[in-house]
């Protein structure tokens, strides 16, 4: 049965014989598969660790490793990669045992290779998942690996919530991609059909941010030359992500609630109320109850907004999930400039692994940009990540905690050495630092990082500015 199957399905074929190599490769080409093939167990995980593989087909008695400890390995890598073995006959055994052990199926030495394109063929037509992060939703392979159990709870939660309107707040540290988890809601729910409307409410001046979420009528104030419609209108039937909302100012938190409890808006100089019907998720990487315990932030506007809570937990709680957002991000990154495939050895990913990464997956995301730009040959190595700006440092050292070196001390002057290299102009230092313009402003504003009387060294652009 010659039903098709794209082109782009690659097959890895693992045997010490190359003869047996040589054929297999040229039937799985002729039937239209990619191939990719493997002298040994140790070159096959390299493969892939470092390119897209759809289904392996390995002989079980090999020199060194053998197929049922590759089987092992290969499930620790890519779970749900489907394995064909090749055994002779007096090791049938072996290849019963490693269908037990979660092997797709097993051929019989000498075969037909028209039985291996077939059987090749049928398990790549099921419908399981391919691999762990090939499984998920093309959205979803930015922020999670497809391992951990804390983001599989999130994600749980995530699809019950997702077909509501209820109100969610999403918390999480800079960088762990709460604005990536926002959109998953609207483009899961029953509003996806109609606009995904962001505020920046961390970077946006609090002048500014009235204007912006509710419009204003010509002349309302003195440079409003025109009628302009406000960011909470504009995501009317659909979804409004307030960023950062801990950042807003106290006239703000009582407009906000007033639009909550009655979803209408009236434009700054407006005497007119305008209905407005729109899903509202919410994003802090503020400690939110301590705020309104400190009285910073409105108790009745934070239970409005926090009907469902999602929390986010920071990449070095779920450092299983490293590995498979590291080849993913290469892959995009190498696909999406038109550059050669990058292989990540194991020494790289282990590195990436124990590294801290206090920017959380943003950070991983630039350090592997740039060391895919850096690495020669084809192949990352952690050099190439100290060349992109990462410490020369082992990723298990650990940071004295006395207040002598506290973590924000470190970040505060980190953020204001990349201000001193940029000129003192904000998006330039967040590029340096591999975090966003949000973020910069937010953390300046943390730490009262002072900027009177500086300006960019070229006496362009105004200090501060975004």
């Amino acid at each position: 049965m010659e039903n098709a199957v794209s082109a782009k399905q690659s097959i890895l074929v693992v045997d010490d014989d190359l003869h047996i190599l040589e054929v297999l490769e040229a039937r799985i080409t002729a039937a239209e598969f990619q191939a990719f093939t493997a002298t040994g167990a140790q070159e096959a995980l390299e493969i892939i660790q470092s390119h897209q593989v759809d289904l392996m087909v390995s002989d079980v008695r090999m020199p060194g490793m053998g197929g049922m400890d590759l089987l092992e390995k290969v499930h620790k890598l890519r779970p749900s990669l489907p394995v064909i073995f090749l055994t002779a006959y007096g090791t049938i055994p072996d290849a019963v045992e490693a269908v037990k052990a979660g092997a797709a199926d097993y051929l019989t030495k000498p075969f037909d290779g028209r039985d291996l394109i077939e059987k090749i063929r049928h398990v790549l037509g099921k419908s399981a998942p391919r691999t762990a992060r090939e499984a998920l939703p093309s959205e979803r392979q930015d922020v999670w690996g497809g391992k951990s159990a804390s983001m599989k709870e999130l994600y749980d939660l995530l699809e019950r919530i997702a077909p509501s309107d209820v109100n969610v707040l999403i918390l999480g540290e800079s960088g762990v991609g709460k604005e990536r988890i926002a959109r998953q809601i609207h483009q899961q729910g029953p509003r996806r059909e109609h606009p995904f409307v962001v505020v920046d409410c961390g970077s946006t001046p609090t002048g500014l941010l009235e204007s912006e979420l509710f419009g204003h009528l010509r002349g309302s104030f003195t440079h409003a030359i025109r009628d302009k419609k406000g960011l909470i209108e504009a995501a009317d039937k659909g979804t409004l992500f307030l960023d950062e909302i801990g950042n807003i100012s106290p006239d703000m938190q009582v407009r906000l609630l007033r639009f909550l409890e009655d979803r209408k808006i009236r434009r700054i100089g407006d005497i007119k109320e305008i209905p407005v019907d729109c899903r509202v998720i919410a994003a802090t990487n503020s400690d939110l109850p301590d705020e309104v315990e400190n009285g910073n932030f409105r108790e009745d506007l934070y239970y409005r907004l926090r009907v469902v809570t999602l929390k986010i937990p920071p990449l070095r709680e779920r450092r299983e999930d490293i590995p498979i957002l590291s080849m993913h991000f290469v892959e995009s990154f190498c696909a999406s400039h038109g550059l050669p495939p990058v292989k990540l050895p194991e020494e790289t990913l282990k590195w990436l692994t124990e590294y801290p990464w206090h920017g959380n997956v943003r950070e991983l995301k630039n350090a592997l940009e740039a060391g895919v730009v850096l690495c020669r040959n084809e192949v990352l190595h952690p050099s190439d990540l100290h060349l992109s700006g990462l410490p020369h440092i082992h990723p298990k050292t650990s940071v004295p905690t006395d207040s002598s070196l506290s973590l924000d001390e470190s970040e505060r002057n980190a953020i204001i050495r990349a201000l001193q290299q940029a000129g003192w102009v904000q998006k330039d230092a967040a590029q340096l630092l591999g975090i966003s313009r949000r973020a910069i402003h937010y953390k300046i504003k943390k730490y009262g990082i002072e900027f009177a009387g500086k300006r960019s060294s070229g006496g362009g652009e105004e200090a501060g500015g975004d």
